[in-house]
């Protein structure tokens, strides 16, 4: 097994991704929301990587079962029914219904990945779920860090460390590259408190200043949940 991590998306095209086994992660905020609206009993997840595409897409083709739900720059969109903080998604809001989702960051990197053979949604809330489905798997993995508008997230990267670190454990065999090596120093050096990395990150300091702490507790949770997002005919649901 090879393990590769990419910081940005901005790295790569979509073509790149076609027929590989992809786990995308933007823990702030949009992995921990699509994670917790799955586990809250949505139909699906359907990512966009535009507003605009969003909107259209919304337009009855889910018989008026749909939530548009998102945000540009941390702030909900004008229009949207959700935004993109976790506590938002409950059960009595979700269950049974299909959120159309747009994020700055996140659901355009899972647009990106689209053309994945198997494509894969992790936050810390569901890594060590994921972990094992990856290692009953047994391919080789692109970890896709989603990024802060293109540059490097600790965050992602911290947490794509972690994973590699669950990975690797008690398995000399797997092959890491420059990219995943040092996901894993990160890891090593920033992944011991999550609540304070993310409190302290540039993207988690922006949505404390805008009132969302609270979503930092939520995303940080670890392995809240055993729900794995899955990406097939162009919407996330949950693996079986």
């Amino acid at each position: 097994m090879k393990l590769d991590v990419l910081f940005s998306p901005v790295q790569t095209d979509e073509l790149f991704f076609t027929g590989k086994t992809t786990v995308v992660i933007d823990v702030l905020r949009a992995s921990s929301t699509i994670i917790t609206a799955l586990a809250n009993g949505a139909k699906e997840v359907v990512p966009v990587g535009t507003i605009e595409f969003a909107v259209k897409v919304s337009g009855g083709i889910f018989g008026g079962q749909t939530l548009l739900g998102g945000e540009r720059n941390a702030k909900k969109i004008e229009g949207f029914a959700l935004g993109n903080s976790p506590s938002e998604y409950t059960k009595e809001v979700v269950s049974g219904r299909t959120i159309v989702f747009y994020s700055t960051n996140g659901s355009r990197a899972i647009v990106k990945a689209k053309y994945s053979a198997n494509l894969f949604v992790c936050s810390f809330n569901n890594l060590s779920a994921l972990a094992k489905h990856l290692k009953k798997l047994g391919e080789d993995i692109i970890i896709l860090c989603s990024a802060n508008n293109n540059f490097l997230s600790l965050e992602d990267s911290v947490c794509a460390g972690m994973l590699v670190h669950e990975l690797i454990a008690e398995n000399n065999m797997i092959n890491l590259t420059d990219g995943s090596k040092s996901a894993l120093t990160l890891f090593k050096s920033f992944g011991k408190n999550i609540l304070k990395l993310l409190s302290e990150t540039d993207h988690g300091v922006l949505l404390i200043n805008n009132g969302f702490e609270s979503d930092l507790k939520a995303c940080a949770e670890f392995n809240s949940t055993e729900v794995i997002p899955f990406y097939s005919g162009n919407v996330l649901k949950v693996l079986k």
